[in-house]
């Protein structure tokens, strides 16, 4: 399984779940039957920041070969769509027309149809999932600050550069042009190997 970047949607999303309150469903939840299985697997996934498709939730309960059984996955599908339809699941657009749907649950307490409240994160869970969701907001961020600075020194580059190229062409080098894009090219030069050297350390 390999986590998936997180959209501004999949981000507001999980915030929601965290702090909605509890929500009725039409079905029963009861530990040890096959749907309350499930859906205790996605709240598991959802506490990590990941919406599981059908094959994730497979992979977990029973292990990647039951991920080939097709007949099996179907059945799967098929309760997670009663899962849909009872208030309890909800089926996220796919991001991608060949991947599978992903799911994911609007809250992480649900009021069954035996009128029995149904837990599926303790708040210490919540907290840590609610903590690490503010560090991967937070790091993103900081991406997007890194991107933006590392566009600034290449166009910065690429003008200077042009400007050397367009004064060392003339009959006579202006200097007040030159100079200024010399140095310019090599500051940013140096800035943008210490920018990627990080990259290629943090990775």
């Amino acid at each position: 399984m390999s986590q998936r970047k997180l959209s501004q949607n999949d981000i507001q999303f999980l915030e929601e779940a965290m702090h909605a309150s509890a929500q009725s469903a039409t079905i029963r939840l009861r530990e040890g039957e096959y749907q309350y299985s499930l859906v205790k697997t996605i709240a598991a996934f959802q506490l990590e920041l990941f919406f599981p498709d059908v094959k994730d939730i497979i992979r977990r309960l029973y292990g990647e070969e039951k991920t080939n059984d097709i007949q099996f996955v179907r059945k799967t599908q098929t309760v997670l769509k009663k899962l849909e339809k009872s208030n309890i699941a909800k089926i996220l657009s796919k991001r991608n027309p060949w991947e599978l749907q992903r799911y994911a649950l609007p809250t992480f307490r649900f009021q069954d149809s035996d009128r029995k409240f149904v837990d599926l994160a303790t708040d210490q869970q919540l907290r840590q999932t609610e903590n690490l969701l503010r560090s991967v907001v937070d790091q993103e961020a900081v991406e997007r600050v890194n991107y933006g600075r590392f566009f600034a020194v290449v166009f910065a580059l690429t003008v200077s550069y042009v400007a050397i190229i367009w004064s060392l062409v003339q009959n006579v080098v202006n200097v007040f042009v030159f100079v200024p894009a010399l140095s310019v090219c090599a500051v940013c030069s140096v800035v943008l190997g210490k920018m990627l050297s990080e990259t290629v350390t943090t990775r």
